[in-house]
């Protein structure tokens, strides 16, 4: 590994603090947070980063490794500062997310999966973000930018280029770096969990139509289950 001393030595602490967390004896659960603290250290699932994982987790680097390719939120390559994704799954490909990664990918002079030269942005090319309420949707280090449109969409990218704050439609008061991003997703608090709203009207709508009409879910009986 080629990991610094300091580096290292931080990692594995860091490490010994998420495999705290789990059961005695099931140490290889912290897993996937693991991954993710790896990214927020070098930008994506580095060679390094898996042989240290599989050292201090016991396993095979090939264990790893298949547990990091499985899961798209894990890069085999170094990520951008900032990953944009935009969703063209249904919904939000029907109302404009096509056009809308068309738009940021000739912006940017790239394509999926693909980094900016300056090691600014990645982007990619999502199957859903779970936001349809909202489409077309993009999302940045995983915070949801909602009801974009082809301009809206270049004139963030542009934002973050040029380095200059931008805050997501719902989540955190300001938007924060994939390696930033990587450390919170490896379970480090990062203090922003209770900012800004993280759901909207469009959310909510058919939880206002059950009040309203005085709805409620069927209780629950143990005997039916069993029919």
């Amino acid at each position: 590994m080629s990991y610094s001393h300091e580096v290292e030595q931080q990692l594995r602490k860091d490490a010994a603090e998420v495999i705290a967390r789990y059961p005695e004896g099931h140490a290889r659960s912290a897993l996937l947070p693991l991954l993710h603290l790896v990214q927020s250290v070098d930008g994506y699932v580095s060679p390094d980063g898996i042989a240290l994982i599989a050292e201090i987790l016991d396993l095979s680097q090939a264990q790893i490794s298949a547990v990091a390719t499985f899961y798209t939120q894990f890069k085999k390559h170094p990520n951008g500062e900032y990953n944009v994704g935009v969703c063209t799954n249904a919904l939000c490909g029907i109302l404009g997310g096509d056009q809308i990664y068309e738009a940021l990918s000739n912006h940017l002079g790239i394509h999926h999966d693909e980094t900016t030269e300056d090691g600014k942005i990645t982007l990619e090319k999502l199957e859903c973000n779970a936001a349809c309420d909202y489409a077309p949707v993009i999302m940045v280090n995983w915070e949801f930018f909602d009801n974009q449109n082809p301009d809206s969409a270049v004139e963030l990218v542009e934002s973050l280029e040029n380095g200059k704050p931008v805050a997501p439609t719902r989540g955190p008061d300001s938007l924060r770096t994939f390696k930033e991003v990587s450390r919170t997703l490896a379970g480090f608090r990062d203090g922003l969990a209770n900012q800004g709203p993280s759901a909207g009207p469009q959310s909510l709508r058919g939880l206002d139509v059950a009040r309203n009409h005085d709805w409620k879910a069927p209780e629950f009986v143990a005997e039916e289950a069993g029919k």
